[in-house]
C-alpha cells in the first residue's frame, strides 16, 4: 500500500482517519481526561452517596443506585458538558420527611413522578423560569438544610440515632453528650479531623489530589477494623429489604400529600440542577449549558432512579467541580463515573459494609457545616438581602424546609416591592437653570412625589431633567410628558437627559420611554458596535471606525468643543491609570471619568517593570513623566478577570497561539513572574481555571503596586504624602469594580470602601472616588484642563 495515496492521511480534506473521526465525536473528544476525571469523581461520589442516603433515612443502597443512574442517564441525556448528577444533601430534609410519612416505596413513586414532571417542564422550555428565584432564598434554604443535617448527624457521631427535626436535635443534645458512645465518637472525630487537615497538608501536591472524603472514610474504617471497635456499620445489601417490589401508592392514598411531595422534589431538584449547571459553566471553556435539555436529562434520571429504588438526584456542584478540576471536557466523564460506581458495588460490596456509620455521620457533619457559607451572607449584605437569607435559614431549621422556603419567598417578594417604591428626586439651581435628577424605579407609586417636585419649579425656567431610572411605567411617562407640555406652553424649556430623541414619537407604539434601546439595538454610546443599530457588522474595521467618528461629530463633538478648547493647552490629570490592553476594559467607563481625568498606560497584563529591570522602558518613562512632570496625585493599577496575559503566564507561553509565541512576548511576560510566585500555590492548584486566573490577576495588581515603589520619584512623593497608590480589579462577568483593601489584603466592592489605597504618611490625597476628591471620583473638573480625551462621560455629553 502506498502511504502517499489519496485519503491515506487523516488530515486529508473529506477523508479523515479513524482516530480523527472518533475524536470529532462529542463523547470521545477527550478520552484520557474524561476517564481520569471519572475515576476521581467516582471516589468522591461513593462516600457522599452513602452518607446522604443515611441522612435521608433511606436504604443505603438507594444512594448508590442514585449515583450510578444519575451519572449515566443525566450525563448522556442532559445539556451540560461536565455537570455530574447524583443524590444531593439539599434534599435530605425533604426525603427524610416523606420517608417517615409514607415509607420508602412511596418515596420511590414520588421520585419517579417528580422526574416525569421535570422532563415535561424541560420539554415545554420552561427551564429559565425556574431560575426566577432569589439567591438569598436558595442560599438560606441550603444553609438551613446544612444546619439541620449537622445537628442530626452529631447524634450519630455520639453513638445515637438522628432526631426527626433540628429542634428535637437541639433539645436532645445534652442528654446525648452525657451518654456518648466512645468508639463511635473516636471514629467520627477521626473522620472530621482528616476532612479538615487533608486539604491543608504542606507539600505532597499529588497526594492532596486524592479526595478528602475518600481518605477520611477509608482511614476511619481501617482504624475501626484494626482496633476492633464495636460500632454500627453499613448494611448495604440488606438495606433494601427482601420485600421491596418497586414504587407503590400508599396504603391509604393521600393524593394531596403525594402531589405536594412530587412538586417539592421536582422544584428543588430543578432549581439546584440549573443553578449548579450555570455555576459549572464557569469552570470550563466548552459549550454552555442548554438549560431545557438539562432539565429533560435530570427528569429522565430521576424517573429511572425512582423506578430502580434510588434517591432523587440533581446536579451536584461538589462533584461537578471535582470533575472539571480533574480534566473532564465531555459528558462521558459523568457517565463513566456512574459505571465505576456499579462495578465497585458489584465487586467490593463486602468492603463497603465495613464502613462505620459514625464515619459517614462525620462526613455529613462537615458537609452540613460547609453548606453554611459566610461568603454568601457577605455578598447578600451588600445587596441588602441578608435579612432574607437569615430568615429563610432560621425558618428552615425551626419550622421545616417547605415552611422556611415559603417564608423566604414571601420576605423576598416584600423586599422587592419595597424597592419599587424607592425613589430619589434632587433639584439644584445653577446660573438660572434648574437641574432635576430622578434616581431609582419610577412607577405610579412615585409619580405623586415627582409631579409635586416638578410643579414647584418656576414658570418659564430652563430645566435639565436627568432620568437615571432602571424602570419607568406608563403612568410615570404620561405624568412627565404632561408636565413637559405644560411647562413649555408657559415659555419654559426642558432638556431630558438619557432619553431617545424619538421618545415621544414612539410613545404611541408603547415603546420604552427611556432611550435604553434604539430600533436597531442598544443606543448607548458605551455599547459595542455589534450591539448597536446603524452599523454593518460585515464592514471593514476602518469603516466602523469612520462611522463611529461620524457619530461622534454628529452627536457629541459640538457639545464638547468648548470644554476641549479649555483642555487643549495643558493637562493636569488626576491619576496615572495603568491597565491591561484588553479590549473589554474601558478605563473612562468603569471610573466614570472624562477627558483629561486619566493619564492612561495600557499593556499586556497591566505590568510595571521594576526600576532596575532592563528591557522595554516605555512604562517606566510614562510613570516618571506622570509623577515628575504632570505631578499626578494618584497612580492606579487595574487588573481584570479572564486576562489572557495572566493565563499565558500561568499556563506557560507555549499555550498561546503560535502567532504570538515570540521572544518579545516571553520577555514581556517575564515581568509578571513575581506575581506568579506570590500567588498562593493552593489558589492555583485547587481552584477551578477561572478562579485560579482571578487569584493570579489580583496578586499581579498587588505586585505591580510594589514595583511602582522601586521608582525613586514614586517612593519619594509617596513618602511625602503627595502620591497614593491604588489597586483595582474589574470583574468582567459581573461588570463590577473591586478595590484593594490593604488592611484586609483583598479586593472588596467599591461600595464597601471609598479608598482602598496604599496611603502616604499624611493619608490619601486626591483619591479617585475617595472622600478627599471634590469631583466625586471623576478627578478634576472640565476647567482644569487635564488629559487626553477618551470616551465621553454621559453627564458631560449634555453639559
Amino acid at each position: 500500500m502506498r502511504h502517499d495515496a489519496p485519503g491515506a492521511h487523516a488530515g486529508h480534506p473529506g477523508h479523515q482517519g479513524l482516530a480523527a473521526r472518533l475524536r470529532s465525536l462529542p463523547l470521545l473528544s477527550n478520552p484520557v481526561g474524561d476517564v481520569s476525571a471519572s475515576l476521581v469523581v467516582f471516589l468522591v461520589a461513593v462516600p457522599l452517596s452513602l452518607g446522604i442516603a443515611a441522612a435521608s433515612g433511606a436504604p443505603l443502597m438507594a444512594g448508590i443506585i442514585a449515583a450510578a443512574v444519575g451519572g449515566i442517564v443525566a450525563g448522556l441525556l442532559g445539556g451540560s458538558r461536565i455537570q455530574v448528577t447524583g443524590p444531593s444533601a439539599a434534599q435530605t430534609v425533604i426525603i427524610a420527611d416523606l420517608v417517615m410519612r409514607y415509607g420508602w416505596e412511596v418515596m420511590c413513586l414520588i421520585t419517579l413522578l417528580a422526574g416525569v414532571l421535570q422532563a415535561l417542564l424541560g420539554a415545554v422550555r420552561i427551564a429559565r423560569a425556574a431560575l426566577a428565584v432569589s439567591p438569598a432564598v436558595i442560599h438560606g434554604m441550603l444553609a438551613g438544610v446544612g444546619v439541620t443535617i449537622a445537628l442530626a448527624q452529631v447524634h450519630v457521631v455520639l453513638g445515637g440515632d438522628p432526631p426527626s427535626s433540628a429542634v428535637d436535635a437541639i433539645r436532645a443534645l445534652p442528654g446525648r453528650l452525657a451518654d456518648a458512645h466512645p468508639p463511635a465518637v473516636a471514629v467520627g472525630a477521626l473522620t472530621i479531623a482528616l476532612l479538615l487537615l487533608w486539604p491543608r497538608l504542606p507539600g505532597l501536591r499529588r497526594l492532596r489530589a486524592v479526595p478528602a472524603a475518600l481518605v477520611a472514610v477509608t482511614a476511619a474504617t481501617a482504624a475501626a477494623v484494626a482496633a476492633g471497635l464495636d460500632v454500627e456499620r453499613v448494611s448495604l445489601l440488606a438495606s433494601m429489604g427482601g420485600g421491596w417490589t418497586g414504587p407503590v401508592l400508599p396504603d391509604r392514598p393521600d393524593v394531596h400529600g403525594v402531589a405536594i411531595g412530587v412538586v417539592t422534589v421536582c422544584l428543588v431538584a430543578s432549581v439546584e440542577s440549573l443553578l449548579s449547571g450555570l455555576a459549572t459553566d464557569r469552570l470550563h471553556d466548552g459549550p454552555r449549558i442548554r438549560l431545557d435539555r438539562e432539565l429533560v436529562g435530570q427528569g429522565a434520571a430521576n424517573a429511572a432512579s425512582g423506578a430502580l429504588g434510588g434517591l432523587p438526584v440533581s446536579g451536584a456542584i461538589v462533584r461537578s467541580t471535582a470533575n472539571a478540576r480533574a480534566g473532564a471536557r465531555t459528558p462521558a466523564a459523568a457517565a463513566l463515573h456512574g459505571v465505576w460506581v456499579v462495578v465497585f458495588v458489584l465487586l467490593f460490596a463486602p468492603l463497603v459494609e465495613l464502613i462505620p456509620m459514625a464515619a459517614l455521620a462525620g462526613l455529613l457533619v462537615m458537609i452540613g457545616a460547609q453548606m453554611v457559607d459566610p461568603r454568601h451572607l457577605s455578598d447578600l449584605r451588600r445587596h441588602h438581602e441578608a435579612s432574607v437569607y437569615l430568615v429563610t435559614l432560621a425558618a428552615v431549621v425551626l419550622l421545616g424546609l417547605l415552611e422556611g422556603v415559603i417564608i423566604g419567598f414571601a420576605l423576598a417578594l416584600a423586599v422587592s416591592l419595597r424597592r419599587l417604591t424607592r425613589l430619589t428626586v434632587l433639584t439644584e439651581e445653577r446660573d438660572g437653570r434648574w437641574h432635576v435628577v430622578v434616581q431609582g424605579s419610577l412607577t405610579f407609586l412615585g409619580v405623586p412625589r415627582v409631579a409635586r417636585m416638578l410643579r414647584t419649579l418656576p414658570t418659564g425656567c430652563h430645566v435639565d431633567l436627568d432620568l437615571h431610572v432602571d424602570f419607568m411605567d406608563h403612568a410615570a411617562f404620561e405624568s412627565i410628558h404632561a408636565w413637559r407640555v405644560d411647562h413649555e406652553r408657559t415659555g419654559g424649556s426642558v432638556d431630558i437627559d438619557e432619553v431617545h430623541e424619538n421618545w415621544y414619537e414612539r410613545s404611541t407604539r408603547h415603546a420604552p420611554p427611556v432611550g435604553k434601546t434604539a430600533p436597531g439595538g442598544l443606543a448607548r454610546w458605551w455599547a459595542p458596535w455589534r450591539m448597536r443599530g446603524g452599523y454593518d457588522s460585515s464592514a471593514p474595521a476602518t469603516g466602523l471606525l469612520v462611522a463611529g467618528a461620524q457619530e461622534y461629530h454628529s452627536s457629541t463633538a459640538g457639545r464638547m468643543r468648548a470644554m476641549m478648547g479649555r483642555l487643549a493647552h495643558r493637562q493636569h490629570p488626576t491619576a496615572l491609570f495603568i491597565t491591561c490592553a484588553d479590549s473589554r476594559v474601558v478605563p473612562n467607563l468603569i471610573t466614570a471619568s472624562g477627558p483629561g481625568d486619566l493619564f492612561t498606560v495600557r499593556n499586556l497584563g497591566n505590568l510595571v517593570p521594576a526600576h532596575d529591570q532592563r528591557g522595554d522602558a516605555s512604562v517606566g518613562a510614562a510613570v516618571e513623566y506622570a509623577v515628575e512632570v504632570l505631578e499626578v496625585p494618584s497612580i492606579v493599577v487595574c487588573g481584570h478577570s479572564h486576562c489572557g496575559a495572566m493565563k499565558a503566564l500561568m499556563d506557560g507561553v507555549h499555550t498561546a497561539p503560535a502567532a504570538v509565541r515570540t521572544e518579545r512576548l516571553r520577555q514581556w511576560l517575564g515581568n509578571g513572574r513575581a506575581a506568579l510566585e506570590r500567588t498562593p500555590p493552593q489558589a492555583l492548584e485547587s481552584a477551578p481555571g477561572a478562579e485560579a486566573l482571578r487569584a493570579l490577576a489580583q496578586a499581579n495588581v498587588e505586585q505591580q503596586l510594589e514595583n511602582l515603589l522601586t521608582y525613586p520619584a514614586v517612593r519619594r512623593r509617596h513618602e511625602q504624602g503627595l502620591l497614593e497608590l491604588t489597586g483595582l480589579f474589574y470583574d468582567l462577568d459581573a461588570a463590577e469594580v473591586r478595590v484593594l483593601d490593604p488592611a484586609q489584603g483583598e479586593f472588596v466592592p467599591v461600595a464597601d470602601r471609598t479608598g482602598g489605597r496604599i496611603p502616604g504618611p499624611r493619608g490619601p490625597i486626591g483619591a479617585v472616588g475617595g472622600p478627599d476628591d471634590p469631583t466625586g471620583g471623576r478627578g478634576t473638573s472640565a476647567g482644569q484642563g487635564p488629559g487626553e480625551p477618551q470616551e465621553p462621560h454621559p453627564e458631560r455629553e449634555h453639559a
